[in-house]
């Protein structure tokens, strides 16, 4: 099957002769750079593994976060890896609108709005009233885990995106 490039299509997509576009991977940041990928796993493997917040909470903060940023490889892994880990449709479907839902606890409120206003950090520098909120429900050690949750996943994110990782393959698997 031939493939042209279209030139009023961005650069990352090609058409197919059958009229099917396909995003095309720029490049593997882990085999381009392995110790630089292996820095960002230790940090994902700090975080799932030693930050004592709860892997449902993650997952939810994960997707969040990848939603805001237009994340499809990671809105996908997620929403996956939340499924297999028990997380309901519901929620999943909700969470880009969740202020407006009754369906989270406020600790899950707290996590959200704090993700998002690190993951936005320029448009408030993480506001006071947020900062306040999310000390109700999280401890010091919690709040600089969480944290770097936050920014381990816009990490993740911005890696993706601009390597244009593609979505769809990525097989979810069991927590615990």
């Amino acid at each position: 099957m031939a493939i042209m490039v279209l030139p009023a299509i961005p650069l990352q997509y090609s058409l197919t002769l059958e009229g099917e576009y396909v995003v095309k991977m720029r490049l593997e940041p882990a085999k381009v750079s392995p110790a630089a990928y292996h820095a960002m796993l230790g940090l994902e493997s700090f975080i799932s593994k030693s930050s004592k917040l709860e892997q449902s909470l993650l997952e939810l903060v994960k997707m969040r976060a990848s939603q805001i940023n237009g994340c499809a490889f990671s809105i996908d892994m997620h929403s996956k890896d939340a499924r297999v880990n028990g997380e309901t449709e519901q929620r999943l479907y909700a969470l880009s609108a969740w202020r407006g839902t009754t369906f989270f606890t406020n600790r899950e409120r707290a996590a959200l709005a704090w993700t998002e206003a690190l993951t936005l950090i320029t448009e408030g520098h993480a506001p006071d009233e947020v900062y306040a909120e999310v000390r109700k429900e999280f401890g010091e050690e919690e709040l600089v885990n969480l944290s770097l949750a936050i920014i381990t996943i816009n990490g993740w994110n911005r890696l993706a995106i601009g390597c244009r990782t593609i979505p769809g393959e990525y097989q979810p698997h069991k927590i615990g």
